[in-house]
């Protein structure tokens, strides 16, 4: 793939990820934001039961722009960011994943990042909510959560590669349900032996961590779908209609 093509790879990529960040961006404000006031409201009054005054110090930041500016910043500058990046590992995987077009090859990225990314990790490490996590762990759980992000994805590439080298010997099926099985073994043993933490209080209402969760877990789900989708149908005008253009063109030649 020349370099040209790369770049408006590239620049698609990132267009698609702002989308995707934009959708995004949605879902958090709507079903995210209520969540993280409840929790918020939950940690203010324990420390008021508790005798301490949290109104001397002056936020730097306000709750207010946290939850507007601050999540729009950030949830469109990662998904450009993301974008970038699942488009460059789209210009080394098409042609190289079977006979799959440009739509069907991002929406294999598209996929392999939600579940290798996020979800594997998650189901580690789940994201938690203000009041819910002890501040003196905060360095070692973050550390912790980017291994497991660090080591599914070297271990989804590995299964790529794995499944690739036994697919003469075993056939396409039986190389990807081992290869499959293989990353499964793995990242059980990584769930065993990596440390987990418990520190969700009693008092803190499990429905309200559960629902933080699953507005997490639906802003990845929206963010990578919408990507897939939006950065597939900009490939496929991008690339496929040169080919069908130069089949056209032997066509007439050939008839002529």
């Amino acid at each position: 793939m020349n370099s040209i093509s790369v770049r408006a790879l590239l620049v698609r990529g990132m267009l698609a990820g702002l989308v995707a960040g934009a959708l995004a961006l949605v879902v958090a404000y709507f079903l995210g934001e209520s969540r993280v006031d409840a929790a918020i409201a939950l940690e203010e009054a324990a420390h008021s039961a508790h005798g301490h005054d949290h109104g001397a110090g002056e936020e730097l930041v306000s709750r207010g722009m946290q939850s507007t500016a601050g999540l729009a910043t950030g949830v469109l500058v990662f998904g450009v960011a993301v974008g970038g990046i699942a488009a460059l590992v789209f210009c080394y995987a098409l042609g190289r994943m079977g006979r799959f077009g440009p739509r069907a090859t991002a929406a294999l990225i598209a996929g392999a990042a939600l579940l290798s990314v996020y979800l594997v990790p998650f189901l580690k490490y789940p994201a938690n909510p203000p009041a819910v996590g002890n501040p003196d762990t905060i360095g070692k759980r973050t550390a912790l959560f980017f291994l497991m992000v660090a080591l599914s994805v070297l271990l989804a590439v590995a299964a790529v590669i794995v499944g690739k080298r036994l697919a003469p010997r075993l056939g396409n099926w039986n190389a990807t349900v081992a290869a499959a099985a293989g990353y499964v073994l793995l990242i059980a043993l990584a769930y065993v032996f990596l440390p987990s933490f418990n520190e969700v209080g009693k008092d803190f209402p499990a429905t309200l961590l559960w629902q933080f969760r699953l507005a997490t877990l639906a802003v990845q789900a929206t963010l990578w779908t919408t990507f897939g989708l939006v950065f597939g149908h900009l490939t496929e005008r991008l690339l496929v209609p040169r080919t069908d253009a130069l089949a056209g063109g032997r066509t007439a030649a050939a008839l002529g």
